[in-house]
């Protein structure tokens, strides 16, 4: 799978660069958007705080990414 954010990319620089992405935040219960920790979670981070499996939420991410980029 070919990612467009680093691993060591932060939930706020993700959401930054693809506001696409605020919805599977959203949609996974997380609540990044506006949270002062979310400049500084990568990715990894955030799923291990909110018990989500990691690898998912970067593929949900990542397609998120990909159609907003096809748009």
């Amino acid at each position: 799978m070919k990612h467009k954010f680093s691993d060591d990319a932060t939930m706020d620089e993700i959401m930054h660069k693809s506001p696409a992405a605020i919805r599977v935040v959203l949609q996974n219960g997380m609540l990044c958007v506006g949270c002062p920790i979310a400049s500084f979670h990568t990715v990894s981070d955030a799923a291990r705080e909110h018990d989500l499996n990691e690898e998912q939420l970067s593929c949900d991410l990542q397609a998120a990414i990909e159609s907003s980029d096809s748009d």
